[in-house]
């Protein structure tokens, strides 16, 4: 029981510090669409905005609302649930994937603050919000309540996508459930992008700072092991036996 509180413990404090940050990027939708526009721009002359395209070949009634429902489970079902499989059937794939999990929130947090960006449904790009029209639950109103609508940059929501698609292909038996992980994280970035949440600008950032994640999430535990390590007495010759 107690192994379960620590874990709850590691993720509820991670949470608060979320919290904090968003307190602090919020009411600042003025830079947060002006940061949008740069993203828009920067997308267009690369080639790569392609997010109302998107959006408008998927706008089917059926195609749509499964997206929207992805779009929500990928962070309310998938991330959680996964954690608890690993944590009872893998291990050391779980403690992996916990610490690239918490070190790429944390990471992202002060990016968060210091760089708040509009999502393209907010954007006044004009698409819709359609999870909002879709979904069971609205992403305007009480709802913000609980997260951060001007965090689009980086999202969490590919990041840590790719991360537990490779962590339960990892962890996978069989070669189908394998591969049929490694398609998690694409499809959640072509959610997030058909549903107006996040441009690609995002899906790229997202990734980078779930690989800095990754590497950086092992440290904590390292420089604990070093840190308590005992330390290792070299036994002295005895006088008498010196002098013998």
């Amino acid at each position: 029981m107690m192994r379960y509180r620590t874990q709850l413990g590691l993720f509820g404090a991670a949470y608060l510090i979320y919290l904090a940050g968003r307190w602090v990027a919020a009411g600042q939708l003025g830079p947060a669409t002006e940061h949008a526009r740069w993203i828009i721009d920067l997308e267009h002359s690369t080639g790569v905005a392609i997010e109302r395209s998107v959006q408008n070949a998927l706008d089917a009634g059926a195609v749509m609302w499964m997206l929207s429902q992805i779009y929500l489970a990928a962070q309310l079902a998938v991330l959680p649930g996964s954690l608890i499989w690993l944590y009872r059937r893998a291990p050391e794939v779980y403690r992996r994937l916990r610490d690239t999990v918490l070190a790429t929130w944390l990471i992202a947090i002060p990016i968060y603050a210091l760089f708040p960006v509009a999502p393209p449904r907010l954007a006044g790009l004009g698409m819709s919000d359609a999870v909002s029209q879709q979904a069971a639950v609205a992403l305007t109103g009480r709802s913000t309540l609980f997260y951060n609508e001007l965090a689009a940059v980086p999202s969490l929501h590919c990041g840590f996508a790719f991360a537990i698609g490779i962590a339960l292909s990892a962890a996978a038996r069989h070669r189908a459930t394998r591969a049929f992980w490694l398609l998690w994280g694409p499809v959640v970035s072509l959610a997030v992008v058909a549903t107006a949440n996040h441009y690609v600008f995002d899906i790229a950032a997202g990734l980078l700072v779930s690989v800095l994640g990754y590497l950086a999430g092992p440290l904590p535990a390292r420089w604990w092991q070093v840190r308590h390590r005992p330390s290792t007495v070299v036994p002295t010759a005895r006088p008498e036996l010196a002098l013998s």
